[in-house]
């Protein structure tokens, strides 16, 4: 039997995918492909992944999740669909679902099906966050299909496409933002007077806990962190000095120029 999927691209979100695939037993190592022409990826995937097919170029499956650069990503999939492959799911930033039908009938596949993702990196921990949009001709079965992929690794949301570049400014690029900010509260509390282990435990724990709060709550953020300042308080000093600097803007303009560069990327 035929493997189910071709990962293609072994790096940091087609192994991210691969890895959080096989940890949730989305299916069986044997159903699973990976591709990438890099010799040391392919080693290190072989090794992080025993019994796991790793390959240079095409394999047998006919469904592809596609995870390349952009700049490579037509050339790659008019090759995919030349060596068989008629369905794709794609994670690759800004290439549009017109772009990538065009490369796979350029590869002699015509109505080839075509379904665009956004995921993130914390599908390699199972918590990721994916939206996804179908091109032309993608179907309900198709795009429940992709959905049942990127759901073994987190949350999936349906998006028109237009909306995708937005989506890849704030969740595709948005753990690099959490990240940063993490990095600068860590900082914080050593310059405070706390070890840099026990500023990162504090840290880690105030990101988890705030996140779970909104997710269980349903509570808006506004209203959450209306309930942790107090007048006059430790808070309010911190967010004062927040404004002032004008972080709320800085992260409103950072998603802005996130999406304006996905629309880039897709010309």
């Amino acid at each position: 039997m035929a493997p189910k999927l071709l990962v293609v691209g072994g790096g940091k979100m087609g192994s991210a995918l691969l890895t959080g695939l096989i940890a949730a037993e989305w299916a069986r190592i044997g159903d699973l492909e990976v591709s990438d022409p890099d010799p040391a990826r392919r080693r290190a995937l072989g090794d992080a992944h025993p019994g796991l097919s790793v390959l240079e170029g095409p394999g047998e499956a006919e469904d592809a999740l596609l995870a390349v650069k952009p700049d490579v990503a037509e050339a790659v999939l008019r090759t995919l669909a030349a060596s068989g492959i008629r369905r794709v799911l794609s994670v690759v930033a800004g290439l549009s679902a017109d772009r990538l039908e065009a490369a796979m009938e350029a590869g002699g596949v015509a109505g080839g099906v075509v379904v665009r993702a956004m995921p993130n990196t914390p599908a390699l921990v199972g918590s990721g966050t994916a939206a996804i949009s179908g091109g032309s001709a993608a179907t309900a079965a198709d795009l429940d299909w992709a959905e049942g992929i990127l759901s073994a690794v987190g949350t999936v949301i349906r998006v028109p496409e237009r909306q995708l570049d937005a989506v890849t400014a704030v969740s595709g690029s948005g753990p690099a933002y959490l990240y940063l900010v993490a990095e600068a509260m860590i900082d914080g509390g050593v310059a405070a007077g706390l070890s840099r282990a026990v500023s990162q435990d504090l840290v880690v724990g105030t990101i988890l806990g705030s996140a779970r709060m909104m997710a269980e709550t349903g509570d808006d953020p506004a209203t959450l962190r209306a309930a942790v300042t107090s007048p006059g308080g430790t808070t309010a000093a911190a967010l004062r000095t927040l404004e002032f600097k004008a972080v709320r803007s800085a992260f409103i303009e950072a998603v802005a120029a996130a999406a304006e560069r996905s629309r880039q990327l897709g010309r």
